[in-house]
């Protein structure tokens, strides 16, 4: 009796042993940062980032994992020749590649911007991932013409052996008046036509992949109105935006790659020593 007892006691332990290493998270394979609205504080211009962001990269700096950034616009709040020279600077202190996708604000000088920084949509793969960068100051917030047969032509020529597809641009394409993004509250409408072609034209290209899409936007965060950040997701399609500058709720997000090719999400609070402060970012899944 004594050994079958003891036979029973293994046994379980056993069971859950499996059942523990089974749950546990694949391993990090690499990770990426987006960071929105990092000029900070309307109607202050730092000398390079929003100085909470700034404070925050030795974070950065000390993970890993993490391979590159995406600004997800409103890089600087004027586009001078000075205050790209102060972003270019940040960026070698931070020590990273960092991509851009241009705001409104970066676009005061689009010729400057295309002279330093080259054309403003493009895509690129990052180990097995498709990077896809996308430009809606070009046709008031529609992505259209020349830009819309880039789209096109990327997803039917790059998707079949790649794992995720990755989105960024900088304006919230998917929110509408009478939509269940109504309440996010954006920083601005500037140059937005009265009706746009994400729903009609764009989300339609993603929605049915087999790949899993997630897109990222950056027009948030800039005064403190309970909007710095959102998270939405339904079918194959993930929305997020994060941002910064009313110095509450600032946020930067960091996007996990994991050896399966899942994705995980940690979103870090910039203001004070506290980066897990906000919790999770699916906790604040909408609706």
């Amino acid at each position: 009796m004594k050994y079958f007892v003891l036979f029973l006691v293994l046994a379980l332990f056993s069971c859950n042993k499996d059942e523990s290493d089974t749950s546990e998270e694949s391993p990090i394979r690499y990770s990426f940062f987006i960071a929105g609205h990092t000029y900070g504080s309307p109607g202050i211009d730092n000398e390079g980032f929003h100085p909470a962001f700034k404070n925050k990269f030795d974070l950065i700096q000390n993970d890993g994992h993490i391979d590159f950034g995406v600004l997800t616009g409103d890089i600087v709040i004027t586009g001078t020749e000075q205050n790209w020279n102060d972003i270019d600077s940040d960026i070698i202190d931070l020590g990273l590649p960092v991509y851009f996708a241009a705001g409104n604000h970066d676009m005061t000088d689009r010729a400057l911007f295309e002279s330093r920084y080259g054309q403003t949509y493009y895509s690129f793969t990052h180990q097995s991932d498709l990077i896809i960068v996308l430009d809606p100051n070009i046709d008031e917030w529609n992505i259209s013409g020349d830009q819309l047969q880039f789209l096109q032509s990327v997803l039917n020529d790059e998707v079949q052996n790649i794992n995720n597809i990755f989105v960024f641009f900088h304006q919230l394409l998917w929110w509408e008046p009478d939509n269940i993004y109504q309440n996010v509250a954006l920083n601005s409408f500037a140059g937005r036509a009265d009706t746009i072609n994400f729903w009609g034209e764009i989300e339609p290209l993603f929605n049915g992949l087999s790949k899993p899409v997630h897109m990222f936007a950056g027009d948030v965060g800039a005064f403190n109105t309970g909007s710095e950040f959102m998270y939405d997701q339904y079918d194959n399609i993930t929305l997020i935006a994060s941002g910064m500058g009313g110095d509450v709720r600032d946020n930067i997000i960091i996007i996990d790659v994991h050896e399966d090719a899942s994705v995980s999400y940690r979103l870090i609070a910039l203001n004070g020593s506290n980066h897990n402060a906000l919790g999770e970012l699916m906790d604040y899944e909408l609706p």
